[in-house]
């Protein structure tokens, strides 16, 4: 392979080892990274805005709440080590499942709950799982959680990728008084 082509291919997945992807929206976009970057065979995570009409967004834009857009998730992961329904159990156990349009302190249409599938089968995962909590008794409200085909996803500015990493004091006092891991217990149980 000629220099030209080896750097053209630097950082692309190698052949062989094919990657795929889920996105998914659940609040916070620095919140739902930390849960995802944490598992095994996810390769990696980036924050963005998904679910809009406007091109490439900012982030003043979403958070005006005129786009349209939900701050979210885009997941690559290794499908040998995980699995899209194991992602989507992560998925269901780090969001309010029952409250439309906001999650834990963070209000509007941009702060919604969404599985944004890639093809049938992730549509089918989705609706099933979505199905099976529904169907559960463990909760008495229910489940609002979108699941709608996945669009253009824009990656947010840079100072948002990796945030819990690069501002970890900030980080967990914002998680801290926006009640996340106390509404995720009384949902979920503890982790």
């Amino acid at each position: 392979m000629s220099w030209a082509l080896a750097f053209a291919f630097a950082g692309q997945p190698v052949l062989g080892a094919p990657e795929s992807l889920a996105t998914f929206a659940g609040g916070c976009f620095w919140c739902m990274e930390e849960a995802f970057e944490k598992v095994p065979g996810v390769v990696s995570v980036t924050s963005g805005y998904t679910g809009g009409k406007a091109v490439s967004p900012t982030y003043q834009d979403v958070s005006d709440g005129g786009t349209g857009h939900a701050e979210a998730i885009e997941v690559r992961y290794d499908p040998s080590r995980v699995k899209y329904g194991q992602l989507l159990e992560v998925f269901w156990h780090n969001i309010d499942p029952l409250t439309p349009n906001a999650q834990f302190c963070d209000h509007g249409n941009q702060y919604r709950s969404a599985i944004f599938y890639h093809d049938d089968e992730e549509k089918r995962l989705a609706d099933a799982s979505k199905l099976a909590f529904s169907e559960s008794g463990r909760f008495k409200a229910p489940i609002v959680t979108e699941i709608v085909a996945a669009g253009a996803f824009y990656p947010a500015e840079e100072y948002h990728q990796d945030y819990y990493r690069k501002n970890p004091v900030r980080y967990k006092f914002y998680t801290y008084s926006c009640g996340r891991a106390k509404r995720l217990q009384e949902l979920w149980g503890s982790p």
